[in-house]
């Protein structure tokens, strides 16, 4: 396929496909993964090429999909577990946290468990409760696991590819606001190591860092301050555990203050770790404290009041002109 420009969505499932090509022990499971393709279609036609065996529709049961996928992958398989929303892991989350990333430390490193947990995650989208959370900083807590979220297409085609391909657990949040927003993909060329940040625009006053649906967030805010004279550098982290630090730790020294901006509450979100390791490395760099941008610490509220819940281009804005009035 080579270079070519795909919306998000179908990037993840040419991911899947090209997995599936290339190893015949990657499975795909989950509630309506198979005939239906997935609520948001990403696993579309892959149960119709592949058959039954390996794309698989499992009952409405999440610790049974999990527990199934850490059985499977005791037996030499790489499973690609789905979760349908992000507020349905929950039920799941004992198998993950207690099993999944527990085996490889319980086993003395004689076990491994290359398990991929799809989760979409985040708001943007109108829906009911339970459909539009962001709970990756549970997950980043938990030793064993690894925890990514790409921000465009060609992270989420590639990103996909090596978390199937990683000998740990892998939580694999797609934002699920961004399945429609198109990038280019190139399928020959791999953009970098899945746990390295990017650097998506330059700057020299201030740095902006976030991670999946907030990219784009930022970038937008970049483009406005912009206009009012203000170079503002835009980190993407792309991995939430592990964090790349030195890319963050590198812009910081050059521009002298940091914005962390996630969709995930404020209160003990991974903003809050990024701020304290930053300002422990960049004490004397620093111009300003490490400011945070993110949810409220309150349920997800109704579609008719997210985008008052949600971080958007004026509170990322706001955060930077008390960060540059230091």
């Amino acid at each position: 396929m080579a270079a070519t420009k795909l919306p998000l969505a179908r990037a993840l499932n040419e991911s899947l496909r090209r997995a599936l090509e290339n190893d015949p022990k990657v499975l795909i499971m989950g509630e309506d993964v198979g005939k239906l393709g997935g609520v948001f279609r990403i696993t579309d036609g892959l149960q119709k090429d592949f058959g039954e065996d390996r794309v698989i529709d499992t009952p409405l049961a999440e610790s049974g999909i999990i527990g199934t996928a850490i059985g499977l992958a005791l037996r030499g398989y790489r499973p690609v577990a789905e979760i349908q929303f992000d507020g349905f892991v929950f039920p799941a989350y004992d198998q993950i946290v207690t099993q999944l990333a527990k085996m490889h430390a319980r086993a003395l490193g004689k076990v491994k468990l290359p398990v991929v947990v799809r989760i979409p995650y985040g708001g943007g989208i109108g829906a009911v409760e339970h459909h539009s959370e962001s709970p990756e900083a549970l997950f980043a807590h938990v030793a064993g696991l690894k925890v990514v979220s790409p921000s465009n297409p060609s992270d989420a085609y590639w990103m996909l590819q090596q978390a199937i391909q990683s000998d740990d657990p892998v939580i694999f949040f797609e934002p699920k606001r961004r399945y429609w927003d198109k990038g280019e993909v190139d399928t020959d060329a791999i953009p970098g190591p899945l746990h390295t940040a990017r650097v998506v625009r330059t700057g020299t006053d201030l740095t902006l860092a976030a991670y999946g649906p907030m990219v784009k967030v930022c970038t937008e805010a970049a483009e406005a301050a912009a206009e009012e004279g203000r170079s503002l550098e835009v980190v993407d982290l792309r991995s939430v555990s592990p964090i790349d630090f030195d890319t963050i730790q590198t812009s910081v020294e050059k521009t002298g203050r940091l914005v962390v901006v996630h969709e995930a509450p404020v209160f003990l979100g991974s903003g809050a770790e990024i701020a304290a390791r930053i300002t422990e490395r960049c004490f004397y760099q620093l111009e300003a404290p490490v400011l945070r941008v993110g949810g409220f610490h309150a349920p997800y509220p109704p579609a008719r009041v997210e985008e008052e819940y949600l971080p958007g281009l004026d509170r990322v804005l706001d955060a930077v002109d008390r960060s540059l009035a230091y």
